[in-house]
């Protein structure tokens, strides 16, 4: 990478670390802190609380997209860290769960990873863009991490509304770093009205594009729904909430480095598609292994069990986090880029939304078994349906 790729890489992988950690300081303790709240009795909706973020993420992500090919990266961008923020700030004077999740609606309006996505694409070439999207994936991975070990001690400390506090306070940080750290936007040419269409049908029709939009729905959704499920397991297992970091950010820290030995040598070696599916195939036997654990009948799982399976799920969480959105900018035709990422990132954000919603519903109608093993179908599921897969060739010069 040029010292112009790794400016922009770091500029736009801290837009992307400040606010996910703070939504990721929300969910290790949001199920366990939103049920304190008046509503916070029926488990279901404290899951629709959590995963409506999603919903409105999905509903606003091909809009802000296609604003970012025809307005600029950088416009949509701090209009989507404003909302963001406000959600952000109604969430914390919450005196309810309703209000609660209305403010996490309002935070999912603010749906910019499209367009910072797409601006990642636009500043990176084609040969180095896996890494670059590695090191925002890796932001956000290592932001997980400090979450993990922040939000237990921050929620004994200034509780859920003080997160939120918190949460918008990271908005109005990422809205300084774009207009005064992140490099100007490169010029674009401008697409005639009727490729502007053409495009988003080029994307709604690639099969490629497809298959990857539905593979990060499955990831999200299963990822977001273990969080209904994981914290209570850990308390099962004699593990204070407070403590809880001990087992995930050994694990998140690990998986970084599995990752980081594994993906890049393989993707120049060719074999980017094997280390794909392998990916997918290690998150399926972690929701076998997890729903086995907790069958009836069965002996509660350990923490180093649970700590083990932790780690071996994030090696393939964030090994698929770090090349599917780089798959997406290959594949998708230039001009139509951020339309493609604003699908793709519909798809995740609808998997967040029905990871969290139906997580609630299936850990309160069938217990951690039945949610186990709905994960893990829905994993075998991608994993056929990915299978066909091909990798686009790398290009290896000029901008992608």
């Amino acid at each position: 990478m040029t010292a112009a790729e790794r400016r922009a890489s770091g500029a736009l992988a801290s837009i992307f670390a400040l606010r996910m950690l703070g939504l990721f300081l929300v969910l290790p303790v949001f199920a366990l802190e939103a049920s304190r709240l008046p509503g916070g009795d029926d488990a279901a909706r404290v899951g629709l609380a959590m995963g409506l973020y999603g919903l409105t993420q999905a509903l606003l992500q091909i809009p802000f997209g296609l604003a970012a090919d025809r307005l600029g990266r950088k416009p949509v961008i701090i209009a989507g860290l404003l909302l963001f923020a406000l959600g952000s700030a109604l969430a914390a004077w919450a005196p309810d769960l309703t209000w609660l999740t209305i403010g996490r609606a309002l935070q999912g309006a603010g749906a910019i990873s499209a367009a910072v996505t797409a601006f990642l694409a636009d500043v990176t070439r084609d040969g180095v863009r896996t890494k670059a999207m590695a090191v925002v994936g890796a932001s956000i991975a290592l932001m997980f991490a400090l979450s993990l070990a922040l939000a237990p001690p921050l929620a004994a400390w200034i509780g859920l509304s003080g997160i939120f506090v918190l949460t918008c306070a990271l908005a109005l940080l990422g809205i300084a770093v774009v207009i005064w750290v992140a490099p100007p936007e490169p010029p674009r040419p401008q697409p005639r009205a009727q490729r502007r269409d053409s495009g988003m049908r080029e994307v709604l029709r690639h099969a490629g594009l497809l298959r990857l939009n539905l593979g990060v729905f499955v990831l999200h959704a299963v990822q977001l729904a273990m969080w209904m499920a994981v914290p209570a397991l850990l308390l099962q297992a004699g593990l204070a909430q407070i403590d809880h970091w001990l087992v995930y950010l050994p694990a998140v820290l690990a998986s970084l480095l599995v990752m980081g030995g594994v993906l890049f040598p393989m993707e120049r070696r060719g074999h980017l598609r094997a280390v794909f599916l392998a990916a997918i195939g290690l998150i399926l036997l972690v929701q076998l292994a997890l729903w086995w654990l907790v069958a009836p009948g069965g002996a509660l799982p350990g923490l180093w069990s649970l700590g083990l399976l932790l780690f071996v799920f994030f090696i393939g969480f964030n090994t698929l986090e770090a090349s599917q959105p780089s798959l997406v900018s290959k594949l998708a035709p230039t001009h139509a880029r951020g339309a493609a990422l604003g699908v793709y990132n519909t798809l995740q954000s609808i998997g967040f939304f029905l990871g969290g919603a139906l997580g609630g519903w299936l850990v309160q109608a069938h217990g951690p078994g039945g949610l186990f093993a709905v994960c893990a179908a829905a994993m075998l599921v991608w994993l056929l349906l990915a299978w066909p897969m091909q990798v686009p060739a790398s290009k290896r010069s000029g901008r992608a």
